[in-house]
């Protein structure tokens, strides 16, 4: 190691060192811009907020990686920047940053480590490992637990990957966006590689990529199933952590950013010098020509540099103080979100850093919206979540952000860190509580029906403030976090032993039934039964008023082996097979779920954009959303009170409320929805006039073929024969 002083004299070198001139430029805009400069000779405008840095250096490098190393001179309200005449877009830089080595202040300054640019829009080079090098204090320091207080003088640069100049002009004209309102919204959460890898119509070579996402054969299934919005699990350069590097494992589902401008290089089949931005570009376009929307799920509330022993890649190095939530010691870091490290949202450069990134996704990459991870540790304010905090605020009168789908996973792992229900009227949040109650239900746990109405009828306890509608209630019974569809009804306990953590990873907390045994069977009536759970989940999630989220692959049955936390599984396990629907059972689960997304497309009923009022309407007194046991008899407070395994929903279609683009009254179909969890037959009484004077069968779960159920009348006041187990969905006849 150099000492202190003989780092001073190197670090002096350097800046002193010939290159290309630097040109004043300007502070704005933040990162490397490509334009015309004084004169008309052009070049790139580069421009770093550093706040407390005492100098800063541009790092160009070579093709073969030899790298110049400039000064900028200029520092406006604490961003350093300059105009470099010839540079152009596929140059690859970075930064040093000098400053105080103090990390007992919070100060963690050191030349030594390049570092990425936080407005880098493309990123060259991968995270498959990091080094030694890659850390800015020094790692096999004999005494660990001063470590991270122990500067590292190596030179990181060969080792990291770099920022690319891109080339700023794009024409969007010919692109239509589809702006689905909120209420005929149907998300489909999708990871880019594990979508498209094993697909057999794509090209092998465009496998794993946003080219092979944008192919006809993975379009054509996302609009035969009929979703309308793909919600793409993290897209923003990520790394890999070293815990899982080590065990020879890399992080899929990429909640690991480091860069908030640029597309993921390991997703691009065309180039990462630039080349993944117009790969990205046109994925977005052809989705979009297809009526379907993009939303990014995105990870504003950490970065991959984790606490005080992570690596020192960006943020930590720029202004450590600056950018992170710190303890009242400042060596350490606050951890609300369990990755080590907490943007300080109310800072105001990181609030500038996170809403110019979602502005530049928005006008440049052309996405509809974003799903924000852990979004009330963006939320907080110096400690306690705090629904009015700036974040909060500046996207509520940004007039970018304020027309795009915004969804918030309303919680984090700190104190008061769940907020169900509570965030604001401009955004729709994942709703965790309709997934535990539907799981409960259909495993028979439910002590009554209570909670299972209100996540029904779109969860009226939780949002009916504040002008919130029922979508602002995304509906799940699954995500990309715990078990699949398919494992949910096939395993009682996570096995997660291929991630190297001795299965203590993921949650205990499945709320699933294995139906009798665990894991794969060749039982022929227990796999019967387990299809037919999927079917009753997923009838239930496209009946249920609200926004429905399927994740990709559970329409086919899709399994993960019971693990529940696939975080790190890019392989086989975590990647769709597409090979399930040649299996009868799957293929007749993917042709419910296209038939129940086209159902609810053509009924209006079933997608509703304002709350049931329960009250009674028009001359014959009938509500427009009634509850019925299964002796045919409207439910009491003390029905909902008891346990029980059947419930009747009836859906009123006459008085919607709300009119058509002409302003008509909007009216449809009148249907009712029989749930019965039970493990034996019933015979549910159907409502006799004024309900109905008769019923159309629509779905039944309880056959494996669809196609023989439609058509099938019941007269109001009969009875109707119920499967044990099973949904079904009938038509009101006049």
């Amino acid at each position: 190691m150099t000492s202190a002083a003989e780092q001073e004299a190197v670090s002096e070198h350097a800046l002193e060192q010939a290159g290309p001139p630097v040109w004043p430029g300007a502070p704005t805009p933040l990162g490397a811009r490509c334009r015309v400069g004084p004169g008309g000779v052009t070049g790139t405008n580069f421009a770093l907020w550093a706040g407390g840095a005492e100098a800063v250096e541009l790092c160009l490098f070579d093709a073969d990686g030899t790298e110049t190393r400039l000064r900028l001179t200029e520092l406006t309200h604490e961003i350093w920047h300059g105009f470099v005449p010839g540079v152009g877009p596929g140059q690859r830089y970075g930064y040093r940053v000098h400053g105080r080595w103090d990390p007992w202040t919070g100060a963690r300054w050191n030349p030594a480590k390049l570092l990425l640019d936080p407005y880098a829009r493309a990123v060259d080079g991968d995270f498959a490992a990091l080094p030694p090098e890659a850390y800015g204090h020094v790692r096999d320091w004999p005494q660990q637990h001063v470590a991270d207080t122990v500067r590292d003088e190596r030179d990181s640069a060969p080792h990291v990957p770099k920022g690319v100049v891109v080339h700023d002009d794009d024409d969007w004209s010919d692109d239509r966006r589809p702006k689905t309102p909120w209420q005929d919204s149907v998300i489909y959460e999708l990871h880019v590689k594990g979508f498209t890898k094993r697909h057999p119509g794509i090209p092998e070579h465009l496998r794993g990529t946003y080219a092979g996402l944008a192919h006809p054969a993975a379009i054509d299934h996302l609009v035969r199933l009929g979703v309308t919005a793909v919600e793409l699990l993290p897209v923003h350069q990520f790394a890999h952590e070293d815990h899982l590097l080590r065990r020879g494992l890399r992080n899929y589902w990429g909640y690991n950013s480091i860069g908030y401008f640029a597309p993921h290089a390991g997703y691009s089949s065309s180039g990462t010098t630039g080349q993944q931005v117009g790969e990205f570009k046109r994925m977005v376009r052809a989705l979009h020509a297809a009526g379907i929307e993009v939303i990014l799920d995105v990870v504003y509330n950490h970065t991959a540099e984790a606490g005080e022993l992570g690596p020192t890649l960006s943020l930590k190095g720029i202004d450590n103080r600056g950018y992170y939530r710190l303890q009242s010691d400042a060596r350490r870091y606050a951890d609300y979100t369990g990755c080590g490290n907490t943007l300080h949202v109310v800072q105001p450069q990181v609030l500038r850093l996170i809403t110019d990134s979602l502005r530049y996704w928005v006008t440049e990459m052309g996405v509809d919206g974003f799903r924000f991870d852990l979004a009330a540790a963006l939320a907080r304010s110096f400690h306690d979540v705090d629904m009015l905090s700036p974040f909060l605020a500046v996207i509520a009168q940004d007039p970018v952000l304020r027309r795009v789908k915004l969804i918030a996973e309303p919680w984090d792992v700190g104190n008061g860190g769940y907020q169900v229900g509570a965030f604001p009227p401009l955004w729709t949040e994942w709703n965790d509580r309709y997934r535990d109650a539907v799981r409960d239900f259909w495993r028979g746990a439910l002590p009554d029906v209570r909670d299972l109405g209100y996540r029904l009828s779109g969860s009226s306890d939780l949002y009916a403030w504040g002008g919130r509608r029922p979508y602002a209630s995304v509906n799940f019974v699954t995500a990309h976090d715990g078990f699949t569809l398919r494992d949910l009804v096939t395993y009682e306990r996570k096995h997660n032993e291929a991630n190297g953590e001795g299965n203590r990873d993921g949650t205990h907390d499945n709320r699933s039934w294995n139906c009798g045994v665990e894991g794969e069977t060749d039982d022929r009536e227990v796999n019967a039964l387990r299809l037919r759970q999927q079917r009753n989940l997923l009838t239930t999630l496209l009946l249920s008023t609200g926004v429905p989220m399927l994740v990709a692959g559970d329409e086919m049955g899709r399994t993960q082996g019971g693990n529940n936390n696939a975080y790190c599984q890019d392989n086989e396990l975590g990647w769709l097979d597409w090979s399930l629907p040649d299996d009868p059972g799957r293929a007749g689960l993917l042709a419910l779920a296209r038939r129940l997304l086209s159902l609810r497309h053509r009924h209006p009923v079933l997608r509703r954009r304002a709350f049931f009022s329960g009250r009674p309407q028009g001359a014959d007194g009938l509500r427009d959303l009634a509850w019925f046991t299964a002796e045919g008899t409207e439910m009491t407070e003390r029905d909902w009170y008891a346990p029980t395994a059947t419930l009747g929903l009836y859906l009123s279609g006459r008085d919607i409320p709300g009119r058509d683009a002409r302003g008509e009254q909007i009216t449809d179909d009148s249907f009712l929805a029989v749930l019965h969890a039970g493990h034996r037959p019933l015979e549910f009484r159907l409502p006799g006039p004024p309900w109905a004077e008769s019923y159309e069968l629509v779905v039944d779960t309880a056959r494996e073929d669809q196609s023989t159920a439609p058509g099938t009348r019941h007269p109001g006041g009969g009875t109707l024969p119920v499967g044990a187990r099973s949904v079904v969905l009938l038509r009101v006849g006049a």
